[in-house]
């Protein structure tokens, strides 16, 4: 089993679903991490109480606000001292058809998934190039890659951070940082667990490996390319062979 010891790593939105799952995991590995929150104070909490080992710490931040961002990044170094790995996974949807969809629910989605994976970056790669090491993994989606009828704000953020993955990439290569991507396809989180059966099913039915994907296992995607020391610009899709049906 691999070990993240002594490694410290914020983890962006991560009060519940997959954020959680992912710092709960890296926490079981060794690792010290930093749980970041927008509104939901109490669930965060939880999540902080839920996570192996001492030392971690706990941020409210709004990612859409770059002022926001560098506070809560000079708060985790001044905890931390140093910083190993940041996972982007802060995001929200705002569904709606195109020829209806509000220009404020595009911004805002755009604001919260593209625009805050940009701050949080730009700001770690200010401390990872003085390090000249570290991870950086950005939490994309499936659609990003299909599309997907109603969420157009949302697919466009997800293509976003895609395109920022491969270009960051490239750039901070040269400072022995890595910067790759997860896609999920359709996981196990509290929106599934509002479906009927009939609903599951038919989202189920699209998938070649039948079943919905959990959280772990994006965590355990996540933990992966974090330890990939060889590979960088990549989007690894965790998602029952959905993008290749």
């Amino acid at each position: 089993m691999v070990s993240f010891k002594d490694q410290c790593i914020m983890v962006t939105g991560s009060s519940r679903g997959i954020g959680a799952a992912i710092a709960q995991y890296l926490s079981t590995l060794g690792a010290r991490v930093a749980i970041t929150y927008s509104s939901s104070k109490d669930s965060a909490e939880r999540v902080f109480q839920e996570l192996e080992g001492s030392g971690h710490l706990l941020l409210q931040m709004n990612v859409t606000q770059s002022k926001s961002v560098k506070e809560a990044f000079d708060k985790f170094m001044n905890h931390f001292g140093s910083l190993s790995a940041l996972v982007n996974n802060a995001g929200v949807t705002k569904d709606g058809l195109l020829l209806r969809m509000k220009d404020e629910d595009f911004h805002s989605v755009l604001a919260t998934n593209l625009f805050g994976c940009f701050y949080c970056s730009r700001e770690a790669a200010k401390y990872m190039i003085k390090e000249r090491k570290g991870s950086i993994i950005n939490i994309s989606s499936v659609v990003a890659q299909i599309g997907n009828p109603g969420q157009a704000n949302y697919v466009a953020s997800k293509a976003g951070i895609e395109g920022l993955t491969r270009s960051m990439a490239n750039e901070l290569a040269g400072r022995n940082i890595r910067v790759n991507a997860v896609a999920p396809g359709f996981i196990q989180t509290d929106m599934t667990e509002k479906l009927n059966e009939k609903q599951v099913h038919a989202i189920t039915d699209r998938v070649p490996l039948k079943k919905l994907g959990t959280p772990q296992d994006v965590a355990e995607t996540v933990a992966f390319l974090l330890n990939a020391k060889y590979i960088t610009g990549q989007v690894i899709s965790v998602n029952g062979g959905l993008a290749f049906r």
